[in-house]
């Protein structure tokens, strides 16, 4: 069985050409990684409840809940499941709320490039593969978010 079919990601973003196009990135290097899509806060937990993911990527901007607030709740009940916030604006105080809300890696959409993605993507994969347990049961909720 290939294994990556086990591991799971989630693109959290309002732009749905944004979430269409890091799909198609991702899909070009990873084709048989499960990718799912959110696009604010309440679609995203009903998602980490029902399938959890390894990865997710989220905007810091959504509606309702930003992504900030968000990545703290996640991390709160999930400390498992890496995760990367987006942005459009590379401003420090968003580098330094994004260390506070325990994101893993925090990426600017104005300079991130395909390269950057997948090495991203592959360090995951690495750190996932191994680690030991059985792949896409490590990261069961423990609680509701």
């Amino acid at each position: 069985m290939d294994r990556l079919k086990l591991f799971k990601i989630l693109i959290v973003d309002d732009s749905a050409l944004f979430r269409q196009i890091l799909k198609e990135i991702l899909r070009v290097r990873f084709p048989s990684i499960e990718i799912h899509e959110a696009t604010d806060g309440e679609t995203t937990r009903q998602i980490i409840k029902t399938s959890p993911p390894d990865l997710i990527f989220i905007d810091i901007n959504l509606p309702r809940e930003n992504g900030l607030i968000l990545t703290q709740k996640i991390k709160v009940r999930y400390p498992g499941i890496v995760i990367t916030l987006l942005t459009g604006w590379d401003l420090p105080e968003y580098r330094e709320a994004s260390i506070q809300s325990k994101a893993d890696h925090f990426l600017f959409k104005g300079s991130v490039t395909q390269e950057s993605i997948f090495a991203l993507v592959e360090s995951v994969l690495r750190h996932w593969e191994n680690t030991p347990g059985d792949k896409g049961t490590n990261r069961s909720p423990q609680h509701l978010l």
